[in-house]
């Protein structure tokens, strides 16, 4: 059986971004740069006020000192022409400092009678005054590709004069739930069936990674509606599946895609949750095959889907953050799988995070996952750990879940 690292190693190894495409500014925020951002323009364009005040030269800038105004030059409305000895103009928070000018007092430290202002402060050259360029100058790269994009990267980008970015396209990840006995919620429930959630849930975490999901029909436990299935997502960038990638006598996955040509890579993993997890390719189109319990499924798309498609998304995947906390309980040693335990989270009196991991830790308990704020990652092999011990975490909603 692969360990979780080599597992999630060799998913990514075949996985490339998709491609890119041009939206509008508006619609680029949570997307990933597929090339960088250039600076179109210099800012600021010209020398400009940082206050509200008077220019002047800095010669003239002594206490006492009374200047003649000359004009105003209000932000957006330069002054024209030329400032000489004894003269001042009155400027605004970004106006642009008039020629023969290189000193601004602010508007508090002045008294101003008409068309006479009187200094109260002293200056000198560059005093209140963001110089040309002092933000980024023309032709700079400010956002590297494969940047996940937030609100203060969209504000630079129209800063510098960018009303279109080029984006990494939205992988489409298609979703295949197997088995006789599931129904979608809202169906008939056959004998001896049970509702799928994983299908909604899987959608939902897609979703949330940056991606587009697609449900496809359910498919019985046939190898060839397994096959046929699977036909369906050719279009797509990924396809997850969930149940049937065992090998028992009803765990037909591997063999009804086995029928189209799909090529496996592994379908073993050393953890707990998520034991029979399952990656190949069937044809160019990758597929993860998840196991069919849903806190074994969402646990290993947390693991392995997340990392997944934050790689077509074009981001630089890699192994979920984890984060220290204080376990309140103690642990018992654990065997050759990793474990990821469901778990509460809480602050404690002196700001550390104090985890809390539930007590049965069946798989088949989806409300506790429901319930959980993060998952207590155990490594092969641990040793027996006291109250007070600290372990890794990862928090669920940091991963989308």
């Amino acid at each position: 059986m692969l360990s979780v690292p080599e597992a999630r190693a060799r998913i990514l190894a075949l996985l490339q971004p998709t491609g890119g495409e041009i939206v509008a500014l508006t619609e680029a925020a949570g997307r990933v740069l597929a090339a960088p951002v250039v600076s179109r323009l210099t800012q600021p364009p010209h020398d400009v006020s940082a206050m509200d005040g008077f220019a002047l030269r800095a010669a003239d800038a002594v206490v006492g000192a009374r200047l003649r105004v000359i004009g105003a030059a209000p932000a957006g409305h330069p002054f024209a022409g030329p400032v000489g000895p004894g003269e001042a103009v009155r400027l605004f928070t970004g106006s642009v400092v008039p020629d023969g000018t290189d000193c601004i007092i602010v508007q508090e430290d002045t008294a101003c009678d008409n068309d006479i202002v009187t200094l109260h402060e002293t200056g000198h050259p560059g005093k209140h005054i963001r110089g040309k360029g002092l933000d980024f100058a023309a032709g700079d790269t400010l956002l590297d590709a494969r940047r996940l994009l937030t609100a203060r990267d969209i504000g630079l980008a129209a800063a510098s004069n960018h009303p279109w970015l080029t984006v990494h396209r939205k992988p489409v990840v298609a979703v295949l739930a197997t088995g006789d006995e599931i129904a979608m919620p809202g169906e008939a429930i056959p004998a001896g069936g049970i509702i799928s959630s994983n299908s909604h849930a899987l959608a939902a975490f897609i979703r949330a990674c940056g991606a587009i999901p697609t449900l496809l029909p359910v498919a019985p436990d046939d190898r060839i509606a397994i096959g046929a299935a699977a036909e369906a997502a050719s279009q797509a960038d990924l396809l997850i599946t969930t149940g049937g990638a065992s090998v028992g006598a009803h765990d037909l996955v591997q063999a009804g895609l086995g029928d189209r040509g799909f090529d496996v890579d592994f379908w073993k993993i050393a953890m707990r949750p998520g034991k029979p997890l399952m990656f190949g390719r069937l044809g160019t189109l990758p597929v993860l095959g998840l196991p069919g319990n849903p806190v074994s499924a969402l646990v290993s798309a947390v693991l392995f889907g997340k990392p997944a498609i934050e790689r077509l998304c074009g981001l630089a995947a890699g192994a979920p953050q984890t984060e220290p906390a204080r376990c309140t309980v103690a642990l018992a040693a654990n065997d050759h799988r990793a474990d990821h335990l469901r778990a509460t989270l809480a602050r404690g009196a002196d700001g550390f995070w104090e985890v809390t991991p539930f007590g049965p830790q069946d798989s088949s308990m989806l409300r506790r996952l429901a319930l959980a704020d993060a998952l207590l990652l155990r490594a092969p092999d641990a040793p027996a750990e006291k109250a007070g011990a600290m372990v890794p975490v990862l928090r669920l909603a940091d991963c989308g879940m």
